[in-house]
């Protein structure tokens, strides 16, 4: 990494992270991983049962930080020696594992809202957005997947976008919403009604989160690009 490389990522960290950065040391290990609570009351959103929400955040979220911390336990093992297949096998694992440990957490944290959308990022956004993000959800239903709208660190576009596997995902693209679109996020409750769990969502997104998340992006986007 040279100084400019350096400068940026230094420059962005903070906005990115939080108002301040964590210690040395601080960072979670395989040792230290649990998952996070949900920030709102599952018996009380619309359209979205405490049933299928506790049991998505219990068993699909809480497992894949589990799994994160047991395949990181491996890697720690590794000797410089060991098979290239067993390195690549396990990093395939650890990357799937930490971006669905990741987008869970956007996921449910831009839940527990009234699903009223104001401030700057509506007036940023085309008219058409929602349509453009509900039809690419419904591109996922019978299937797997997630959608995003994003903001492009590069660009500064607002970018909406289809994820599969848990490891596609435009790269330096900072999430705004998220929507999972799996079925063990909806079936409990609509089984393959994917469009009436769509609506559900959007009736309970916490848009004042998705703003701090654009007012954050932002932020970046012009560190970043001020030190070109």
């Amino acid at each position: 990494m040279n100084r400019r490389e350096l400068l940026r990522t230094a420059a962005v960290t903070p906005f990115l992270l939080g108002a301040t950065l964590p210690d040395a040391g601080s960072a979670p290990s395989a040792a230290t991983r649990t998952p996070r609570p949900l920030g709102f009351d599952p018996a009380k959103l619309k359209g979205l049962s405490e049933k299928l929400l506790t049991s998505h955040h219990d068993n699909n979220y809480a497992g894949a930080v589990k799994n994160l911390a047991k395949v990181e336990e491996e890697l720690a093992r590794l000797k410089p020696d060991a098979l290239p297949a067993l390195v690549s096998g396990l990093r395939e694992r650890a990357l799937q594992f930490h971006n669905s440990m990741t987008l869970h957490e956007w996921y449910f944290g831009n839940l527990g809202g009234d699903g009223k959308q104001s401030g700057a990022l509506l007036k940023a956004l085309p008219a058409n957005w929602e349509a453009e993000f509900r039809a690419t959800a419904m591109s996922l239903a019978g299937g797997s997947g997630w959608v995003t709208l994003s903001l492009h660190t590069v660009t500064g576009e607002l970018l909406t976008a289809w994820s599969g596997n848990h490891t596609q995902s435009p790269a330096g693209a900072l999430p705004l919403l998220v929507l999972d679109m799996y079925e063990h996020a909806f079936a409990l409750d609509y089984g393959a009604a994917a469009a009436k769990y769509v609506d559900a969502f959007f009736a309970n997104v916490r848009w004042d989160e998705v703003e701090r998340r654009y007012e954050r992006a932002q932020a970046a986007f012009k560190v970043l690009n001020s030190l070109k």
